[in-house]
């Protein structure tokens, strides 16, 4: 039995960060809506509450019953669980009268707590609250202050339940991980072995058991979700994996023969096919990118099962969902209300009567690569860019037709070969062209010119979920744009896009 850590979500910005920090020490740990989490069984080690945009006094506040976990197993409250854990034990709790929010130092620590071992007295934390504890119950007792906050940091007596009312999860509380260990691993005794290979084994060892000798169809993509997923699945049944892999017209340049190349090399089965006519013909004209999506989407299905009802006695299907995609499904305000399309193959399971295999479920990002690295699987997989399921239709903004997309291959193309042969490629997690519905004026050689403007856009992150624009260097930029323009017919500008998300998304559809 896989043992557990337990993440109670409140709603925090933070929530999944405490999850990957806690997997980063080699524990196993599974994050539940604080209204929908399972009764812990002996598996589960530990429980931790997660922070929240609420206040605990708000007559809505989030206020789960803690019966099954309080003083039965070891119990963290961060910010918000630990203000739940006063307020709804005798003490009180009311709003800041001081400024809660960024950097703050324990300048008191019980350096014999268990929590703060091998933690000083003036260590940074990061705050982040607009109510405080004001006073605590009776069993319970301070084990932290900073000179603004007394009950920095309790724990209750005779229970192994602590509150800390700062992020230790975030980069600037810098013995952040230490406390975290302390409690994962001293004060929880969890063994620290959920590693890339234990994943493996016991992956494999479970598909094994699901699929017996079943026939699974795999859509594929080339990008490292659903290589991955492939992978697993080829060394846990084989020739009885059947992957497609569909050129929808809207991939990189050549990008179709080179992932096969790859696939094969791999000694994967994959089919290849050639659709790129059934997917622009439907897009031709479209500029609302919901509504290219939703074409792209319904186009791809068609395609995919009419390949699938060629291969006899499939009875699986299987999809690259990773584990952001199955906490957005379940959120703590229920089933979020817009999840794209292109995330997994929507409507098949229930078109081709399908059952759904989803070998990475448990995983995020960063962890699927390390997987993939232990899998054995090469670089130009590994540290293949992500790349949006519409491909360059999102990218393309305004009217779709054929030549505007063979002018932002051409462009995309430049810039990805230079960032690859000035060695910026791995420095940045993602990067593509964005053409826009925009021309401006130019000058080729004496002629006047009126044509497209493009975007690089080149981002830092770690999954997506925030990023930083890349700071290239000027002289690179500089290279191409010029390469760009003098390349590529139809474009005569291009510019950065220095935005961050948040508040900008990566893609700008």
């Amino acid at each position: 039995m896989q043992e557990k850590i337990l993440i109670l979500d409140f709603g925090s910005q933070y929530t999944q960060l405490i999850a990957r920090r806690i997997r980063e020490l080699n524990v196993f740990c599974e994050i539940h809506p604080y209204n929908h989490f399972p009764s812990p069984d002996q598996s589960v080690k530990g429980v931790i509450l997660s922070g929240s945009p609420f206040s605990v006094r708000e007559k809505n506040a989030p206020n789960p019953n803690l019966t099954d976990i309080k003083g039965k197993i070891p119990l963290l409250g961060v910010c918000y669980g630990a203000q739940l854990l006063v307020h709804n034990f005798g003490g009180n709790v009311q709003p800041s009268k001081t400024r809660e929010y960024g950097r703050a130092n324990l300048v008191l620590i019980s350096e014999n707590d268990p929590l703060f071992r091998n933690i000083k007295p003036g260590t940074q934390v990061w705050m982040s609250h607009g109510d405080t504890i004001e006073r605590i119950p009776e069993n319970y007792e301070i084990t932290g202050s900073t000179s603004d906050v007394l009950a920095g940091a309790y724990r209750i007596r005779e229970e192994k339940t602590w509150g800390i009312q700062f992020h230790p999860e975030v980069y600037h509380t810098t013995d952040g991980m230490t406390l975290l260990r302390n409690f994962v691993v001293d004060i929880c005794n969890c063994s620290q072995t959920w590693t890339p290979d234990s994943f493996i084994d016991s992956s494999i060892r479970n598909l094994r058991i699901t699929l017996g000798n079943d026939k699974v169809i795999l859509g594929i993509s080339g990008g490292v979700d659903s290589t991955v997923a492939a992978t697993l699945l080829n060394r846990a049944i084989g020739k009885n994996l059947n992957c497609l892999f569909i050129d929808n017209g809207l991939l990189r340049k050549n990008e179709f023969e080179t992932v096969l190349g790859s696939y094969n090399e791999l000694g994967i089965n994959v089919i290849g096919v050639k659709a790129e006519d059934r997917f622009l013909d439907q897009l031709e004209g479209v500029v609302d990118p919901e509504k290219k999506r939703k074409i792209i989407g319904r186009v791809f299905i068609e395609v995919f099962e009419g390949e699938a009802h060629k291969i006899k006695g499939v009875k699986w299907l299987a999809q690259g969902t990773i584990y952001p995609d199955v906490i957005e499904s379940v959120s703590v305000n229920g089933p979020s209300a817009t999840i794209k399309s292109h995330h997994n193959v929507g409507g098949l399971p229930e078109k081709m009567h399908l059952k759904v295999v989803e070998p990475l479920r448990l995983l995020f990002k960063d962890e699927v690569r390390r997987v993939g690295r232990a899998l054995g699987l090469p670089d130009q997989i590994l540290k293949r860019h992500p790349f949006p399921g519409p491909g360059l239709a999102i990218r393309l903004l305004g009217k779709m037709s054929r030549e505007n997309l063979n002018r932002l291959k051409e462009a995309d193309q430049i810039f990805i070969d230079l960032l690859k042969k000035h060695g910026l490629y791995d420095s940045v997690w993602q990067a593509g062209v964005i053409l826009l519905p925009v021309q401006s004026v130019g000058v080729m050689g004496d002629e006047r010119t009126y044509e497209n403007a493009v975007v690089l856009r080149a981002v830092v992150s770690t999954d997506g979920m925030t990023a930083d624009w890349s700071h290239l260097p000027y002289d690179f930029l500089g290279l191409v744009s010029n390469e760009i323009i003098n390349k590529v017919k139809g474009i005569n500008r291009v510019v950065y896009d220095i935005s961050s998300k948040p508040p900008s998304t990566i893609e700008w559809e």
